[in-house]
């Protein structure tokens, strides 16, 4: 018998024509469970493997005041990865511009509506903050580490294999990036521009292999988040790192921003890591 298995995108926004919403809305955000997207990644469910985060920027974010007056910020948003739902990122721009046309007494109100909606649709809270456009925290900086792109490597395969992933024998700390990471929308194709940094420490890397390894997603489809987890799971897999964090800045679109990381648990990505082409 063949068990029908519900697509967890069937009634999602994305790449759907969508009306501009009037008038707040929660209804409009559309979680999407992790779990399904993990299975394949030899991910269970019970405890992660990883630790980490989705950090999100909204550079459209604005709301009336209580008088009428918009106002406009940069929204800041920090979904934990061991919450049982991502948000599909069309619906969260939908929901974000029901804000427009909607008065708030102020910020502390906006940004209560957004951490108890938000939490609602992730299953787990949700961290918020509001920037202004002028914030420090939000100029651009350059990832640490060695850049691998200058490598003059021959590439036949754009598809992820974990075959590329080599080590030898000295065991490193060492911290690597890549400015050459896409991939693609698992809804719509449309590309998803990203750079990714791997800070470990471990058998030392064969930075051609992993290179081709990080090119090999320039057909993949999936969203960000999973991509992000895909890559920290071959690399915990074939590397056996002691320790390992793996961080992609994707490139906004529609006002949007995503940059996930995996790590092993007490590790942590530098902050701040906004790039000039986010």
């Amino acid at each position: 018998m063949n068990h029908h298995r519900p697509d967890p995108l069937e009634h999602a926004p994305l790449g759907r024509e969508s009306a501009y919403p009037e008038r707040y809305d929660p209804a409009l955000l559309y979680p999407i469970p992790r779990a399904a997207n993990r299975a394949p990644l030899g991910i269970a469910e019970g405890p992660l493997p990883f630790v980490g985060e989705d950090e999100w920027h909204a550079f459209e974010a604005s709301w009336l005041n209580g008088r009428g007056k918009p106002v406009v910020a940069v929204a800041r948003f920090r979904l934990p990865a061991d919450s049982p739902n991502l948000i599909e990122s069309k619906s969260w721009k939908l929901y974000l511009n029901s804000f427009n046309q909607t008065r708030f007494a102020s910020r502390e109100a906006v940004i209560e509506t957004l951490e108890r909606d938000l939490a609602a649709a992730a299953g787990a809270p949700v961290a918020v903050a509001l920037l202004e456009v002028d914030d420090e925290a939000l100029m651009p900086r350059r990832l640490p580490g060695e850049c691998l792109d200058e490598l003059d490597i021959a590439v036949e395969a754009y598809t992820p294999s974990a075959e590329h992933l080599a080590v030898g024998d000295e065991i490193v700390e060492e911290t690597l990036h890549s400015h050459l990471l896409k991939s693609n929308c698992p809804v719509t194709g449309q590309p998803d521009w990203g750079s990714v940094l791997i800070r470990y420490r471990g058998p030392k890397l064969d930075r051609e292999g992993l290179l081709r390894y990080l090119i090999g997603y320039r057909q993949h489809q999936d969203f960000h988040e999973h991509c992000v987890e895909h890559i920290f799971m071959d690399l915990l897999t074939h590397a056996r790192p002691e320790r390992l964090l793996v961080l992609a800045r994707y490139v906004r679109r529609g006002g949007l921003d995503i940059s996930p990381w995996r790590a092993t648990p007490g590790e942590r990505p530098p902050e701040p890591l906004r790039l000039a082409r986010q």
